[in-house]
């Protein structure tokens, strides 16, 4: 296909969104701009938003806008909210938690707002997590904490079970933030309330630190966690400079995808070495990272490498263990690259200096940026509007410019990954100059 050639929607790329009924309730907020049910943003999207294209291949797809519906599905005032947080944490959390709350009670006036405690085992039972009442003045001052205020945790529970709780607590709405598998956990709870003939409006906001959200331009909290790892980087660099043959190494957040390392690449221009998922490298060889980094050293006396924690997994040895949300547990790449720069510079009679940082949970608890907590104010807002008008199985985002309304099986059907045949990755390694390392990007298939 020429390059730049638009492709018409495949089947499974569906955008149709789910709604519980007929909306005949008046919105309480009269002044308001309201959007028409059939208001479409047309977007061109590209591999940086759908895994799975290739780098010449684009698809024109239609989106329901988000934003207040006139007239709305639920009544207000007979309206229970529940919130739950899963997965890991991501800077803006509580920005989310705070503008779905402030959203609910004085745009709507809903009954009651709920936030679940420690991600989905806060439904069942016999954990024993009791749950938290919210409203504007409990959520008031906590986007000044990173974190999330009700707590998180990893694994599957029972959709049944979940289902079963919302129904002993009337809640009409369910927000449900949180990565991947919450999506995946969140579309379970929608078939098992479609199953029961419910009235319970299911809405995601999509959190992962890593960017790796298919569909989704960029994913709360990325612009705060690249911002604190650029720091992280600086200082493995003033590291580096401070000594003979000085080696600053920065493992960064990516189990799967490499856009924090990049990004935090572009933005500081200090690093000369980027290894991310997506590219595959070795260690010795004529395009290995062994010797390019020996060659660095006699140069210029210093090096600076940033590490995403899912890169070079076929360097590293496995136990086949996973964790609780299923995964395979990584290897450490960063103790593989350590043990191996060691005995390489040893064998050549080269001393050095290695300076490791890892500042992966410290990025992952701080508050979010200005930038994050406006986006994740819009977030929350769009929520709420989707849930009151009656819309389900979906998730709200930003793609490119516009807010819009995406169906669960959307956001799962892939993992989104860097492009190492794009522009964006040409640039990141330009910027490193690491162009001698790994493979070369022309040689490379096209997915």
């Amino acid at each position: 296909m020429p390059k730049g050639k638009k492709k018409s929607a495949k089947p499974e790329l569906d955008t149709t969104i789910s709604s519980l009924g007929e909306a005949k309730e008046k919105h309480p907020l009269g002044y308001c701009r309201f959007i028409d049910d059939s208001a479409r943003a047309t977007i061109q999207m590209t591999d940086q938003e759908v895994a799975g294209l290739a780098d010449d291949e684009t698809v024109t797809m239609d989106f329901e806008l988000a934003g207040p519906r006139e007239p709305i599905y639920f009544k207000p005032s007979k309206v229970k909210c529940a919130i739950v947080t899963c997965g890991g944490l991501c800077p803006g959390i509580n920005d989310v938690i705070r503008s779905i709350v402030l959203e609910a009670h004085h745009s709507y006036d809903v009954a009651a707002v709920f936030g679940i405690r420690f991600g989905l085992q806060g439904f069942i039972p016999s954990y024993g997590h009791d749950v938290m009442e919210l409203d504007p003045a409990t959520v008031s001052g906590i986007h000044q904490f990173g974190g999330t205020v009700l707590g998180s945790s990893r694994g599957p529970q029972s959709a049944e079970d979940i289902v079963d709780a919302l129904e002993r607590m009337n809640i009409s709405q369910l927000f449900v933030i949180g990565g991947d598998g919450t999506m995946k956990a969140a579309q379970a709870i929608q078939d098992e309330v479609e199953k029961r003939g419910l009235t319970i409006a299911v809405i995601g906001i999509p959190k992962t630190i890593d960017n790796d959200i298919n569909f989704i331009t960029r994913s709360f909290g990325f612009d705060t966690a690249v911002e604190q790892a650029t720091e992280a980087i600086r200082c493995a660099h003033n590291e580096a400079e401070g000594a003979v043959n000085g080696i600053g190494m920065v493992k960064l957040m990516g189990r799967h995808s490499g856009f924090i390392a990049a990004q935090s690449v572009l933005a500081l221009k200090e690093v000369n070495f980027v290894l991310v998922p997506e590219y595959p490298f070795e260690l010795e060889g004529k395009r290995g990272f062994l010797p390019a980094l020996y060659d660095r050293l006699n140069k210029r006396g210093h090096a600076v490498i940033v590490v995403a924690e899912g890169s070079g997994q076929h360097l590293c040895p496995h136990s086949g263990e996973k964790d609780a949300s299923g995964n395979v547990r990584l290897g450490d790449i960063c103790s593989v690259l350590r043990s191996s720069i060691d005995d390489y510079l040893k064998q050549r009679k080269t001393r050095y200096t290695l300076k490791f940082i890892d500042p992966s949970y410290i990025i992952r608890s701080v508050p979010a940026n200005s930038n994050d907590r406006v986006y994740c104010g819009f977030l929350g807002q769009s929520a709420v509007h989707a849930a009151m008008a009656g819309r389900t199985g979906m998730v709200v985002g930003k793609i490119q410019d516009r807010y819009v309304h995406l169906p669960f099986h959307l956001v799962t059907s892939k993992r989104k990954q860097l492009n190492i045949r794009s522009d964006y990755w040409r640039a990141v390694i330009e910027s490193t100059g690491q162009k001698h390392i790994g493979p070369d990007p022309a040689a490379c298939p096209v997915d």
